[in-house]
């Protein structure tokens, strides 16, 4: 995160043109680059913190069902919203288990003799290289065994299907939607008619 942040921000403040603030040899830092900078980057700090909060307080199993019982008019539309909530908490459980699989593999790796702390960047992407087609076996494998056990269980979708703790929309809920719009709110006026820009 610290690295995209710090990118963006070199980025940002180097090569977008205006008035000159800072001048030293070719190196130009426009007063526009800095306020782009500081508009882009608090974005990115939001967007961080709020995926943060969201995964840090609940768990997949609360947010697909969320996301199902939010979503769930769509369905007489034709949108297969229950679907969309599996394919999204497979992938929520899938990061841990990549994870998982590529420390084993990059154990295995360092056992062999490949050294990925040492050396310059260049050295460290290419040292990356030999993990990148065990990774993709072991996931497509884990992907294999979890179709073949939903299926061995007979899942078909949502039709029909129970919930062990049935969601209900509280105060607490109605409150969180009102703060969501007036974020959103926020957000969508500062897009337009921020002083950043």
């Amino acid at each position: 995160m610290a690295v995209i942040l710090l990118f963006s921000v070199m980025i940002n403040m180097l090569f977008i043109p205006g008035k000159p603030v800072i001048q030293f040899w070719i190196i130009s830092i426009s007063a526009e680059g800095i306020r782009t900078t500081i508009y882009l980057g608090s974005r990115l700090i939001m967007l961080v913190l709020g995926t943060s909060l969201l995964t840090f307080t609940t768990t997949p199993n609360e947010l697909t069902d969320g996301l199902d019982k939010s979503l769930g008019f769509l369905n007489k539309v034709g949108v297969p919203v229950h679907e969309i909530a599996m394919m999204m908490s497979i992938a929520l459980r899938f990061i841990p288990i990549l994870t998982e699989e590529l420390e084993k593999i990059m154990k295995a790796q360092t056992a062999r003799g490949i050294d990925f702390e040492s050396g310059g960047l260049l050295k460290r992407v290419k040292s990356m290289v030999p993990i990148i087609v065990p990774l993709f076996v072991a996931a497509i494998r884990r992907a294999n065994d979890l179709a073949m056990a939903m299926e061995s269980r007979c899942y078909h979708g949502g039709v029909g299907r129970t919930k062990l703790k049935p969601l209900k929309y509280e105060k607490r809920d109605k409150i969180a939607y009102i703060v969501l719009f007036v974020f959103l709110a926020v957000m969508i006026y500062l897009s337009f008619f921020s002083p950043w820009r």
